[in-house]
């Protein structure tokens, strides 16, 4: 439908004439209307030169069309029921945040939600332009199994106590304000003191495939530099939050060394992943649950082990392959609950899981011998 006139916007509760400055004051973020069958029509605005919008998970880039002889370009997208995105901006060979969306994820990046989308309590709106509060204690991890330089930031919550581990740890720090959300939520009662420990990626794909080096730096490395730091903190109480590959790890790191891991966090667990995987065509199209679900149908033994998975409902192929890892680990013996995010492969639908999937991890100790 070709949209013309003053009112070319009117349905999305926008008045003026598009490209004129009344209309761009009035313009607050995408704006969603229900679409005929179910679902939502949501309207992007960008002003200035051409763009696309690119989506992190869900579609691929949707051209923006220019609203007649304005600066006013446009894309009317349909969205399924009950989805949280992130997406920016691309034009002039460079990303850009949403200047119209006060919620983002990131210098050039922001989050959109259909008005059925769980709110997320804790996790602040911060635009483009904020700086994110950083913890001030930082440990210098240098050498050892892994290699290389990096650091590492330690954040105490409601001063301090039973260290979370997030891995892909600046996307916590940089992206998503995850110091200030478990802040908020301990505030409300709902998060117990913990120690916060940021855990940067180098080498995603390799540190975070089912190998040993990274758990036995962990182990022999990184939480002793914790335990050293002078930030109160309980290493033997570990909780280890993961996402995607990340996700992965972490249950791998859970089957591997108990006597370490006994309380996970997994958001999106990448367990289509088996040697080569990531190399094949079509990485999701092999034997269901990967190499951990073939590690977990050879008589491993969870007791003791308190896991929370959580995957995005709109990951369609991701599904099959989280549903069985599920299974599998309650009949090995975890402890194991179950949830589904709105959102598809996106770190800004599963934040909430995040917070809410710590606190569970920790609400129960883990059973002797583990």
């Amino acid at each position: 439908m070709r949209l013309v006139g003053e009112t070319a916007f009117a349905a999305f509760g926008l008045s003026g004439a598009p490209g004129t400055d009344a209309f761009w004051a009035s313009v607050r973020g995408p704006v969603s209307v229900p679409a005929e069958g179910g679902g939502w029509t949501t309207l992007f605005l960008w002003r200035g030169s051409p763009a696309t919008l690119e989506f992190e998970s869900w579609s691929g880039p949707v051209p923006l069309r220019r609203f007649e002889e304005t600066d006013c370009w446009y894309a009317r997208v349909p969205l399924p029921a009950r989805l949280r995105v992130t997406y920016r901006f691309l034009a002039r060979d460079a990303g850009h945040a949403d200047p119209f969306n006060p919620a983002g994820a990131g210098g050039d990046r922001s989050v959109a939600a259909t008005p059925d989308a769980p709110a997320q309590p804790h996790w602040p709106d911060l635009g483009p332009d904020a700086v994110l509060p950083l913890p001030r204690t930082r440990l210098r991890w240098a050498g050892g199994r892994l290699g290389g330089r990096r650091t590492v930031r330690v954040h105490p919550v409601g001063g301090g106590g039973p260290v979370v581990l997030l891995l892909d740890g600046d996307d916590w720090l940089y992206l998503h304000p995850a110091v200030t959300a478990f802040d908020a939520a301990h505030a409300a009662g709902e998060m117990p003191p913990v120690t916060l420990v940021f855990l940067p990626a180098r080498d995603r794909e390799a540190e975070f495939a089912a190998r040993p080096e990274l758990w036995e730096a962990v182990r022999d490395e990184l939480l002793p530099l914790v335990a050293g730091s002078g930030v109160p903190a309980d290493p033997d109480r570990l909780v280890v939050a993961g996402q995607s590959l990340g996700g992965l790890s972490a249950l791998y790191a859970a089957l591997e060394f108990p006597e370490l891991v006994t309380r996970v966090a997994c958001q999106s667990g990448s367990f289509w992943w088996a040697p080569g995987a990531e190399r094949a065509a079509d990485p999701l199209g092999g034997p269901l649950g990967g190499a951990l679900a073939e590690r977990l149908r050879g008589g491993a033994d969870l007791a003791g082990l308190r896991i929370a998975f959580d995957v995005g409902e709109h990951e369609r192929r991701m599904l099959p392959h989280c549903e069985l890892v599920e299974t599998l680990a309650e009949r090995a013996g975890a402890v194991v609950r179950v949830s589904r995010s709105a959102s598809d492969h996106d770190r800004a639908g599963w934040r909430q899981a995040l917070l809410r999937d710590v606190a569970w991890a920790l609400a129960a100790p883990s059973a002797p011998g583990r």
